[in-house]
């Protein structure tokens, strides 16, 4: 048997040397843990990047557009223009409102009247008086470059978000003819209205829409392109611009299945529906037949007519071609004048308007007050359950007065009313109760899109 030598052990001089290093590094350890902190010499300040000094120019040419009421309403976004003497955004926007108030990045308020807009291209534009001078409009940008979302998305008042371009002509709308930008920076409710520049600051588009119909941001937005924008922007100012016309048609494409139905290739548009007295009724198009072409061009798509219809505006007719009932035949849809956009009249002519109530009592707007000023019921779809008003709250004060049980009772509103309301738990808060409450809060407006699933304007 062979026996191996056990190894030496290490001697305890070699781990003298360690320990004491060890024990070393251990008080240092600890000064420094209860050593005063040297302060560090700040950085120096760094110039701004020039995409930072782009978007800080950008921004002071943005507004915020609000109800120009007592109340208050925020709308959505603008900007300013050229030379700075009126702003652009959507017709949605705006609405049916002849003035709103614009606020700066200064926060300045601007009193702006709608002097120009178009329902159907979705474009409006505001006169005002700032000063200042506005965005200037780019080219089509290109595939992928960089371009900046600006505005108030969600309310939140200038808001940048960066994204790229995604395409360069999107029909989001079927019945309208606009080409938009499609980008994928962040836009919500509230963007509407606002610009989306490129590098050097330029417009590039106008942020109009969002996919999907959550209404929130999903990665697709949806912009003017500045070439369509500047001719539709100009034309308003200058009075010039053609309305879209109203034809009165229902359409659908000609799909493989329907065009199987027929015995006919799947290429056209069908005609689902014929409104009676519209230009559409009035040239002689009927429900079944299908469109294969105008002044010429195929159509494939309710898309193609759109842009047919836009291209043939100045001319005052378009020549279509149809399919009824085995045969080819050519009708002409001539487009009535140019007509407002802007609805004038609501009520049947010659109908005496309706009266409008001049006072409310709380019992009238859903309150039934108990003693003190408590609310003991509120009635569904009233007024006061709107104004935020719940049972249990106790009328403290109305503009401002307390007023007893009897003077409540007896309390007439002929004006939206200021209410002091108290809480369980002490806490109060003043709600607004408006008998006239039109509800023009900001609304959703749907839109057939051929490309996407669902098209919300926001």
């Amino acid at each position: 048997m062979i026996r191996r030598p056990m190894p030496k052990q290490p001697s305890q001089a070699l781990f003298r040397p360690v320990v004491t290093m060890m024990a070393a590094m251990a008080v240092l350890t600890v000064f420094a843990a209860f050593a005063p902190a040297r302060a560090e010499t700040p950085a120096p300040t760094e110039a701004p990047t020039q995409s930072a000094a782009m978007l800080d120019q950008s921004l002071d040419a943005v507004l915020v557009v609000r109800s120009a009421d007592d109340d208050d309403r925020f709308l959505g976004s603008a900007f300013l223009w050229k030379d700075g003497t009126v702003a652009v955004t959507n017709a949605h926007v705006v609405g049916n409102a002849d003035s709103v108030r614009l606020i700066d990045t200064k926060g300045r308020v601007h009193e702006g009247r709608v002097i120009g807009k178009d329902d159907v291209r979705d474009v409006a534009v505001i006169w005002l008086e700032t000063g200042h001078a506005g965005l200037m409009p780019a080219a089509l940008p290109a595939l992928g470059d960089e371009v900046w979302a600006l505005g108030a998305p969600l309310g939140i008042d200038f808001t940048v978000t960066r994204g790229m371009v995604s395409a360069r002509a999107r029909q989001v709308d079927a019945a309208v003819p606009i080409l938009f930008l499609q980008h994928d920076a962040a836009v919500n409710p509230g963007s509407s209205g606002g610009p989306l520049v490129d590098a050097q600051g330029r417009v590039v588009g106008m942020n109009s829409r969002i996919a999907d119909g959550s209404r929130h941001y999903v990665g697709i937005s949806y912009a003017i392109s500045a070439p369509d924008l500047e001719r539709i922007v100009e034309g308003l100012i200058a009075e010039t611009l053609i309305p879209f016309p109203r034809l009165g048609l229902q359409l659908r494409p000609v799909s493989r299945e329907i065009g199987s139905a027929l015995g006919l290739p799947a290429a056209g548009i069908l005609i689902d529906r014929v409104l009676p007295g519209e230009l559409a009724d009035k040239a002689g198009l009927m429900a079944g037949d299908i469109l294969l072409a105008a002044n010429g061009g195929m159509l494939h798509g309710p898309g193609d007519l759109a842009f047919a219809i836009d291209a043939a505006l100045d001319a005052g007719e378009i020549t279509l071609t149809i399919l009824r009932a085995g045969a080819d035949l050519e009708i002409t849809l001539s487009f009535e004048p140019a007509q407002t956009s802007h609805l004038t009249t609501r009520g049947l002519e010659g109908a005496a308007p309706l009266a409008r109530v001049s006072s409310y009592r709380l019992e009238a707007l859903g309150l039934t007050l108990g003693e003190a000023g408590r609310i003991d019921t509120v009635t569904e779809n009233s007024p006061g359950l709107f104004a935020g008003i719940i049972r249990g709250d106790r009328i403290l004060a109305v503009n401002g007065k307390a007023l007893d049980d009897d003077a409540l009772a007896a309390l007439d509103l002929t004006a939206p009313a200021l209410i002091l309301i108290g809480r369980a738990g002490g806490m109060t808060l003043h709600v607004i109760l408006d008998p006239w409450d039109k509800g023009d809060g900001m609304r959703s407006v749907g839109g057939a899109n051929v490309l996407d699933p669902a098209v919300v304007v926001f």
